[in-house]
């Protein structure tokens, strides 16, 4: 349906041209300026390389689409100069409820302490999501040009590069880029142009997602109910997001059509026949409805030659759990560093075959959790049907059943198998809590009196973390290139322990308890937060072959 919704339009724009062809060869072209575009073109300006991002529509995205955004991407926002502005228009949330018809069978609270900056989800639709995003990219004139209303024709991969075939206000033209980003989607043009195929599984569970504007003036929480009196056999589920904005998906019927059941005449009487069960009087309004399907779908490799995949383009997870856009925050965030260092020379081509297999090996752990949540939430036979009955009929008087309707929202997969992660000797004098290929925790700190957070200093590139004592000897004689150093010190005043680096105060003790620190530890982080290495002593030349190993020395 065409949305009840006024979204700011961007005119076409045509680059210089000579006889259809650019003058300007780009860096890197991104296709697809949705929220996994826009933020990798935010990435890459950051570490000071210029992209060009295309898109055929002229606006943000239409419809709520993607509204949960987890703790780990708000932290990558955070790190990306926007969570501010994310939090401002963002609804943090840490519970939600499951009822079986009229009963409540599931009760649950994710974990939020307070040392966490941000809530364990965040909903915020995704044409704010996009806008927030278009307004960042606004500070970045120079390094971040952004082509509405660009649709792109073809792609030829060539020795050095790609060629594109674009088409824009009805004017066809050719471009050249060093590097072509894939951010195009579920349905990626730039896939079909390579003739590649995702593989894995299409489930039968067909959903409906509606937008509707009302008041309710309920917490902001995850509601879901299965088989509810007012809509038999169906599953449904509501998410408060921003403006009264009302998200509510469910489950489509063995035979009834997508196409059919998104026209405003089938919508309205489920959404009316689902708020008479929860007594809403209140006037709603109907703003957007579509549909999707759950499926676990992947590229084999998101490296093509010059052409790389990312979010919807390179895998599909389902959608349950808010696993997809999430996923695709974290694809950029590993890839914009590595292709940054391949791009200013000081790493080879071929650590992005590091991305790849890192983001891969994710997709089939979110796959393992995901698809535990779509079979109990559509389930794919009469058994699973039968079983999941089972279960909701009886979790009301027997808790223990609870756990198995969990809906295992989205959490930070390591890469255990990462080939840039280092063993160190020190490795079996640790906890395995923050073993090479975790993220680190974000541990709350002091900089000269004033309250912090460790991930705020870390460097744009890699950053040794450093938990000394009087009897660590460390010292790196001179900086290494490209390494920020970090000395987080238990107080300022401590003359027992000269810093390395910028000093951090953990007056209390959370950050070294967090990271295992005692008696004393040296982390080696990279640019996007995961642990490449650490050790209890350290010289020189670890650090040093610990970076070579990471692609980050040659």
């Amino acid at each position: 349906m065409t949305p009840d919704f006024d979204y700011p339009v961007h005119e076409p724009h045509l680059p210089p041209l000579v006889a259809g062809r650019e003058t300007k060869r780009h860096d890197v072209m991104i296709c697809g300026g949705g929220p996994v575009g826009l933020a990798l073109a935010l990435v890459l300006a950051q570490h000071g390389f210029a992209s060009v991002v295309i898109d055929a529509d002229t606006t943000v995205c239409q419809g709520s689409r993607a509204i949960c955004l987890s703790r780990r991407t708000m932290e990558i926002l955070d790190r990306l100069g926007v969570a501010d502005a994310f939090v401002q228009k963002g609804l943090g949330w840490t519970t939600g409820r499951s009822f079986y018809r009229t009963a409540e069978v599931l009760a649950f609270d994710m974990p939020h302490g307070p040392d966490d900056r941000f809530a364990p989800m965040t909903n915020i639709a995704q044409y704010d999501i996009e806008q927030l995003l278009v307004d960042a990219i606004a500070h970045y004139p120079e390094l971040i040009e952004l082509r509405w209303g660009t649709e792109l024709m073809g792609v030829s991969t060539e020795v050095s590069g790609v060629s594109v075939d674009l088409n824009a206000a009805g004017q066809s033209y050719r471009t050249q880029a060093q590097w072509l980003v894939a951010c195009d989607g579920a349905r990626s043009k730039v896939r079909q142009e390579l003739g590649l195929r995702m593989r894995g599984t299409a489930y039968e569970g067909r959903y409906v997602i509606v937008d509707v504007k009302v008041d309710l003036g309920w917490p902001t929480e995850r509601l879901a109910w299965f088989d509810p009196p007012s809509n038999p056999g169906r599953t449904m589920l509501m998410h408060r997001q921003p403006g009264d904005i009302w998200r509510i998906d469910y489950q489509l019927h063995d035979g009834e059509s997508a196409e059919e059941m998104t026209k405003p005449e089938k919508v309205i009487p489920v959404v009316e026949a689902h708020f008479a069960m929860l007594d809403v009087d209140r006037p709603w309004r109907l703003i957007w409805s579509s549909s999707y399907r759950a499926s676990a779908l992947s590229l084999d490799d998101y490296i093509h030659g010059n052409v790389v995949f990312a979010g919807d383009a390179a895998h599909l997870v389902p959608i349950f759990g808010v696993r997809g856009l999430n996923s695709g925050f974290e694809d950029v965030f590993n890839l914009g560093w590595k292709l940054s260092r391949i791009l200013n020379g000081s790493s080879p081509p071929s650590l992005l075959h590091s991305y790849s297999r890192e983001r891969r090996d994710v997709w089939a752990g979110n796959i393992a959790h995901a698809m535990k949540s779509t079979e109990f939430m559509a389930p794919p036979s009469r058994g699973f049907e039968l079983m999941r009955d089972a279960v909701l009929s009886l979790a009301e008087r027997h808790r223990e059943l609870r756990s198995l309707i969990n809906p295992r929202q989205s959490s930070v997969i390591p890469y255990d198998g990462s080939p840039l992660n280092v063993a160190s000797p020190d490795e079996t004098d640790f906890s395995p809590a923050l073993r090479p290929g975790t993220v680190i925790p974000d541990c709350p700190v002091t900089v000269q009196g004033v309250p912090s957070f460790l991930t705020r200093h870390l460097g744009r590139d890699f950053t040794l973390i450093v938990f000394p004592t009087p009897k660590l000897a460390f010292d790196l004689g001179s900086p290494i290139s490209d390494v920020t150093v970090l000395t987080v010190m238990a107080d300022a005043h401590d003359v027992s322990t000269r810093p390395v680096g910028d000093a951090l105060i953990d007056p209390e003790g959370r950050c070294r308890r967090a990271f295992d620190a005692d008696p004393a530890a040296v982390y080696l982080v990279r640019p996007d937060g995961y642990i490449c290495a650490r050790w209890r002593s350290v010289d020189r030349n670890r650090i040093e072959t610990a970076l070579r190993h990471a692609g980050a020395l040659s």
